[in-house]
């Protein structure tokens, strides 16, 4: 995978300014460490740092086309995994190809079918085409979002870059952050409402979106979205579509010219992207493929079962890997690191994020990208299929706000009286699902029950998805890995949107279709597993070592975090023996991860130089 930036400006001339496209392209080194690269016009000027995976030599960006008085220039973000469909279609219309890069392919398609073409494409990606004949920018983000796109607009120019970082490089971008922003980090957080970019003037093209950059401003055109309508296939049709559209897209995404390997934890959605890889490897004469699995050490003594994670990974890992006959690595993590690798976790993201969730994946994806340079992952499949509790929680259905953000209030009386007059944290969350709410396609004639699913459903694919998707891809572009992620295939997520809950649910069982279409793939045990998430740590020297920082930063007058937080009502937290019960955000973040979030906001406030509007 790669980084991407650029800057169009009317009034400047860019040749001049090739230093600060140079120090915004660099923010974006770790993403793409294996070249640099730029090109820079009057009027435009484009940044790019690769990540080799698909043709060395010929997948050089920024990538330039002419044809006829025309040039064409590309920067890019991703992975197209039909790209051989379109070449042969654009072969057919008389274009030829130096290389055979999904790169040039992309390009070529512009070229052919103008802002149409991301409609032809199947992948992940985020790209900006600067169209020189029309002097105009084009940029596009994939239909799920798994890629990320931030854009600024200025008075008389445009920025662009796959992180915030990349932004902020530029001298016209500050770290200021208003009411609003302040609202998304310290009441939807480490959730993001969709096309905001937290930091004032800063957005994000939103996930199935295109948009235009030219003399007359910017156009945004929505290309892709969800919609509904009567499922009228059988169930022994369902579950053979759903069995062949999972395998088909595993099977495109084992293309590269590096190693691929899959990040296994021994669960159902993992282990089914495993085994369909298995195969394919096996098939083509590749060998047996690699798996790594992460875990903490010490886990096995403090592991506590719950409802949210009712069993460790551990066996369930060897036993998928024995059965598939995989070559598996076990990577463990110790508390130490685990805790000093926040900060590192928060800089890849450019806010403060999922605490340990995000610091272990980070540490775990510096491992295996010891050994591969592309992973494929089961992330998504809970919210395609339904997997999460909420789904089967009447309290969750009956909620008049965000499934994961239940324990709102225990968050909100957490803040100070002087950033709830200013953000008024009820009335915002309650704005912004209205928002969401809003957005749902309706089925006509659909009962009550299946409504408020297809609700939940939504909410998930768009509110809480983006927060996993951002975290797998800055945690893995951080080191240098790309990981993909089969569940987000449009084609599968639109069959299974409009595949009715009772049979969604057959079995009685969460994700109970998919576990059907996996019969005679995987073990029956794996199988009916029942659904546990990506690991956190119980050792209480996590929670220790968290409190102590927290206790360290409600001692330090010169703490940026202290106005906006009660003090004495954190401090008390600090010395309670029942640290948020229920999760304040998701599954996996309770009260170690409370401190931890809180701890992350403080250093984001003192690296990043945030002032508030």
């Amino acid at each position: 995978m790669c980084g991407i930036t650029g800057w169009v400006d009317w009034e400047l001339d860019l040749t001049g300014q090739k230093n600060i496209l140079e120090a915004m392209t660099a923010t974006l080194a770790c993403r793409g460490p294996d070249a640099a690269g730029t090109w820079v016009a009057p009027r435009v000027a484009l940044g790019h740092r690769r990540l080799v995976v698909v043709d060395p030599a010929e997948g050089g960006q920024p990538m330039v086309r002419r044809r006829g008085n025309q040039t064409f220039v590309l920067t890019y973000n991703g992975e197209l995994y039909n790209t051989g469909e379109i070449r042969e279609e654009l072969l057919s219309r008389g274009y030829t190809f130096r290389g055979h890069s999904d790169t040039e392919v992309l390009l070529t398609a512009y070229m052919e079918w103008g802002v149409e073409c991301v409609r032809r494409f199947n992948g992940i990606f985020a790209f900006a085409i600067w169209d020189e004949a029309r002097e105009r920018l084009f940029l596009a983000r994939d239909r799920l979002g798994v890629k990320p796109l931030f854009y600024a607009i200025l008075p008389h120019s445009f920025l662009f870059g796959s992180e915030l970082k990349a932004l902020l490089a530029h001298p016209a971008i500050k770290p200021e952050v208003d009411a609003e922003g302040l609202a998304e980090v310290f009441v939807l957080g480490p959730a993001r409402t969709p096309g905001h970019g937290v930091f004032h003037n800063l957005a994000e093209l939103k996930p199935g979106y295109y948009m235009t950059y030219d003399r007359q401003g910017l156009r945004l055109h929505q290309y892709w979205a969800l919609q509904s309508h009567p499922h009228t296939d059988d169930l022994e049709t369902t579950i053979a579509k759903v069995r062949q559209l999972l395998q088909d897209t595993v099977e495109r995404q084992l293309v590269a010219d590096v190693p691929v390997c899959t990040l296994l934890s021994g669960g159902l959605d993992s282990s089914a992207v495993t085994a369909f890889a298995a195969r394919a490897f096996q098939g083509r004469g590749q060998g047996h493929i690699h798996t790594w699995s992460v875990d903490y050490i010490d886990n096995d003594r403090y592991f506590q079962s719950s409802h949210f994670q009712p069993n460790p990974d551990a066996p369930w890992v060897k036993l998928v890997s024995e059965h598939l006959e995989t070559i598996h690595h076990y990577v463990y993590i110790d508390t130490p690191e685990l805790v000093d690798s926040l900060k590192a976790a928060m800089r890849a993201r450019d806010l403060p994020g999922m605490a340990d969730v995000d610091s272990s994946l980070l540490l775990f994806c510096r491992e295996v990208k010891k050994e591969a340079t592309v992973a494929l992952s089961g992330e998504a499949a809970d919210e395609v299929f339904g997997g999460y509790p909420w789904f089967r929680s009447e309290k969750a259905l009956a909620a008049n706000t965000f499934p994961w953000n239940r324990a709102g209030q225990e968050r909100i009386r957490l803040l100070s009286p002087e950033l709830k007059a200013m953000v008024r944290p009820e009335e915002y969350v309650a704005r912004r699902y209205r928002e969401a709410l809003a957005e749902v396609p309706a089925l006509p004639g659909e009962e009550a029950r299946a409504a408020r699913l297809r609700e939940i459903s939504y909410l998930s694919l768009t509110r809480f998805m983006p927060v996993l998707l951002d975290r797998k891809d800055r945690m893995s572009m951080a080191v240098g890995l790309e990981v993909r992620v089969p569940y987000c295939d449009h084609r599968l997520v639109e069959y299974v949107w409009n595949i009715p809950w009772e049979m969604k649910f057959v079995g009685q069982m969460e994700k109970g279709i998919l576990r059907r279409a996996l019969a005679g793939i995987l073990p029956a045990e794996v199988i009916n597993r029942r659904k546990s998430p990506y690991p956190k740590t119980y050792n209480p020297a996590y929670l220790e070592a968290v409190r102590n920082w927290m206790l360290d930063i409600l001692a330090d007058p010169a703490s940026p975090l202290l106005p906006f937080i009660d003090v004495a009502a954190v401090k008390a937290l600090t010395q309670s023996r029942e640290v948020f019960n229920l999760p304040w955000f998701g599954q996996l973040m309770s009260g170690p991860q409370l401190f931890a979030y809180l701890a992350q906001i403080d250093t984001w406030m003192r690296e990043y130089g945030v002032s508030v509007r």
